[in-house]
């Protein structure tokens, strides 16, 4: 029996409005057209709901859940309440993650895997790779001096899939 292959894991990080999301969007297809499945994993740093008040699942969280699982034809999703509990780790919700070549990760910027940050000049906000030594490569919409990690065009999603595809080793380029 053979041993499964080790989940690669990369993240974007960066300030709010810096245009993480939108980068992801135009990652996913890229990747997925190299042959590759592809996870992600989002933090919100806000309360979210992917239910609705009324539908039956949010009433069975309501009256006291601990996980609800709403299946269909087409899709399925758990949800789980940890009410009072800390926040989980980042390594405990990847161990629920069903295996794929990739796991990209969105947020949990100060959590130690490799990353992407996504750079905005226009935001203001200092660089996260100055401080971080997670973070492999910038992608910025503006040139940058002085930095100690590659810089990639934010908006040539190509390329920086290629980089993704190199430094986690997935010989899928």
């Amino acid at each position: 029996m053979t041993a499964a292959k080790p989940l690669r894991v990369f993240g974007l990080a960066g300030w709010s409005g810096s245009g993480k999301t939108t980068l992801l969007a135009r990652l996913l297809p890229e990747l997925i057209a190299r042959g590759l499945a592809v996870s992600t994993v989002k933090h919100a740093h806000h309360s979210f709901d992917i239910d609705q008040p009324g539908k039956d699942s949010w009433r069975h969280r309501e009256a006291g859940a601990s996980e609800v699982m709403i299946a269909s034809a087409r899709r399925w999703a758990l949800i789980h309440e940890h009410r009072d509990a800390a926040e989980p780790a980042l390594d405990a919700l990847i161990r629920r993650m069903a295996p794929v070549d990739l796991l990209l990760v969105e947020g949990f910027k100060r959590d130690a895997h490799d990353k992407l940050e996504v750079h905005r000049p226009a935001l203001g906000k200092p660089l996260l790779c100055r401080e971080d030594p997670h973070i492999v490569a910038v992608a910025s919409d503006a040139p940058l001096a002085g930095l100690a990690v590659p810089l990639l065009p934010l908006d040539d999603a190509a390329a920086i899939a290629r980089f993704i595809v190199a430094h986690c080793r997935l010989g899928a380029a």
